[in-house]
């Protein structure tokens, strides 16, 4: 039987890679998201049966984030969807942290056990890549990145390595089941990427911290709707406090090497233009 990978957000920073990955390998993908030739929008179930049919795996990318309320409810109805067009692996991409994203986990879970889908959770701190094609890219090209953020600290995990656990999940056997919990192998605050993106592209870049409500105001004058003013809100002032500040060994234990070094991250991203 013909395996067809279904990728959900498909053109995102870690469904990108994982594309581009699983054609290497010579697997037949299919890419979703609402702008893709296979239209997928959380909002509309009714997009969802097409883009499943004849799926064997799921990447499971829900945006904008599995914090926002409602999001468990969606994922395990979408879930329910891909056991009954019959596929059986999926990996569901979580946040470290987030108590809304943790009930999501348990929600597809236990669909997942109800159904005998093989279930894989990619459970991530904060992209490296949120700094050289994300959403502070623009600032750090323009040589200052202001957030409402202070000297916590945070293990920044690159994409290519969540990219490399999710394309084993979906591939090999032996992840059924598991949660991994993947970090970076440092633990930085802000103003240390900052510093260390400083050095890769040899200009200088400023990091300030800000009051929130200053933070708010300057993203709603540049037209940023209210629920994703809410959704930074939450992510800076609770998901930052400190809780995820301790790097884990889990790149190590699904892809059996050690996680990828912010630092070569930015070199790279600086070799590559990203920021002029």
């Amino acid at each position: 039987m013909t395996r067809i990978q279904l990728v959900t957000g498909g053109t995102g920073t870690t469904g990108s890679r994982i594309v581009q990955r699983l054609q290497a390998r010579g697997e037949q993908v299919r890419v979703a998201s609402r702008s893709s030739e296979c239209v997928l929008d959380w909002a509309d179930p009714a997009t969802w049966d097409p883009a499943l049919r004849g799926v064997t795996g799921v990447y499971l990318a829900y945006a904008p984030d599995l914090a926002v309320p409602g999001a468990d409810a969606t994922v395990a109805a979408f879930t329910r969807r891909a056991a009954a067009a019959g596929v059986q692996r999926v990996v569901l991409l979580s946040g470290r942290g987030e108590p809304g994203a943790q009930r999501a986990e348990q929600a597809v879970q236990q669909v997942a056990r109800g159904t005998g889908l093989a279930c894989t959770v990619l459970r991530c701190s904060w992209f490296a890549q949120n700094f050289s094609e994300g959403q502070f890219a623009e600032a750090v090209a323009a040589g200052e990145l202001a957030l409402p953020v202070g000297d916590v600290v945070e293990p920044f995990l690159d994409a290519d390595d969540i990219a490399d656990a999710a394309v084993l999940a979906l591939l090999d056997d032996g992840h059924a089941g598991r949660t991994y919990e993947l970090t970076g192998p440092r633990a930085l605050s802000f103003a240390d990427v900052v510093r260390e993106i400083s050095a890769a592209r040899g200009r200088p870049v400023v990091f300030r911290s800000v009051p929130l409500a200053a933070f708010r105001a300057e993203l709603a004058g540049h037209g940023v709707p209210d629920d994703v003013l809410d959704l930074l809100a939450h992510l800076f002032t609770e998901v930052l406090d400190g809780r995820n500040s301790r790097p884990t060994d889990g790149v190590q234990q699904v892809l059996g090497r050690p996680a990828g070094e912010l630092a070569d991250h930015v070199r790279r991203a600086a070799t590559a233009g990203c920021w002029t």
